[in-house]
């Protein structure tokens, strides 16, 4: 037998599932920091980056944030412009890590669990900005070749 791939199909796949897993990215990232103020406050801190004042701003605003950005590449809302919004705050977010590895702090990421009941756990760095590198490569073809079939304005 001899099969034919379409690429066509194939390059739609990869888009569908970019537009779709980052969309859940975002929205699980966003809803685990709702009414975790406290805890994300902390978090932020722990990065030695901000003052105390702008880490609780920052805590209020990321989560919502987080979902509005997923919500938008879910129903495909300027798919291009929410999608470079998205690449900006992930290297700006691997920035962070990177920075507080090279500094030697021991924290943790915050991105999709944040509980005062645990002991903060060291983040594997590597690990954590090679994911992030891959939602980077996402969020790119995301700009590039974005899957505007179900979407509401793309």
């Amino acid at each position: 037998m001899n099969y034919k791939i379409n690429k066509e199909l194939v390059l739609d796949v990869i888009s569908a599932f970019a537009r779709f897993y980052l969309a859940y990215i975002w929205i699980k990232a966003g809803m685990a920091k709702i009414g975790e103020n406290m805890s994300v406050t902390q978090t932020i801190q722990a990065y030695e980056i901000f003052t105390p004042e702008w880490s609780g701003y920052l805590a209020h605003l990321i989560g919502p944030l987080e979902i509005a950005g997923g919500l938008m590449l879910l129903l495909g809302l300027f798919l291009r412009q929410a999608a470079s919004v998205s690449l900006v705050v992930l290297v700006l977010f691997m920035i962070g890590i990177a920075q507080a590895w090279g500094r030697g702090l021991g924290i943790d990421c915050g991105c999709f669990e944040v509980s005062p009941e645990q002991d903060a756990q060291v983040m594997n760095y590597m690990k954590t900005l090679a994911r992030d590198a891959f939602y980077v490569f996402l969020t790119i073809w995301t700009i590039k070749r974005p899957w505007k079939k179900w979407a509401i304005y793309a």
